[in-house]
C-alpha cells in the first residue's frame, strides 16, 4: 500500500509540473492562460513533492529513493503526456531507451537491498 501511495503522490507531482511548464505549448491556449495554470499548481505542485518525499522517505529509508524514484516515475508520465497532449512520439530509440532505464530504476529502488 505505502508504494501505491508514494507512486500515486510522485505521479500527481509530475503531473502537476508538466502542466505547469507545458500548457504553453498546447495548442488554443494563450500565454497568459498558461501562466495563470503553472501559478496555480505551483503551491500544489510542491505540496505533493513534500509528501511524496516523506512517504518515500517513510517507506524505502533512503533519500536516495526519493530522487531515484521521483526519477523514474517523471520519465513516466512526461512521455506520456507529451504523446497524449503535444502529439510528440515517444517512439524514437533514445526515447524508448530513457523509458526503459527508468523502469529498471524504479524495479531497483523496489527490489534491490539497500545493504
Amino acid at each position: 500500500m505505502q508504494y501505491l501511495i508514494v507512486f500515486s503522490l510522485f505521479a500527481l507531482m509530475h503531473t502537476c509540473v508538466w502542466f505547469s511548464s507545458n500548457t504553453q505549448f498546447i495548442e488554443n491556449i494563450n500565454k497568459s492562460q498558461a501562466l495563470a495554470i503553472c501559478v496555480l499548481l505551483s503551491i500544489p505542485t510542491s505540496l505533493l513533492g513534500y509528501f511524496a518525499a516523506r512517504h518515500t522517505f517513510e517507506t524505502f529509508g533512503s533519500v536516495w529513493s526519493i530522487k531515484l524514484v521521483g526519477f523514474g516515475v517523471g520519465y513516466v508520465i512526461f512521455p506520456i503526456l507529451t504523446w497524449v497532449l503535444l502529439k510528440e512520439s515517444p517512439f524514437t530509440l533514445k526515447t524508448s531507451l530513457c523509458i526503459s532505464l527508468a523502469f529498471v530504476i524504479i524495479g531497483i529502488q523496489l527490489f534491490l537491498p539497500d545493504n
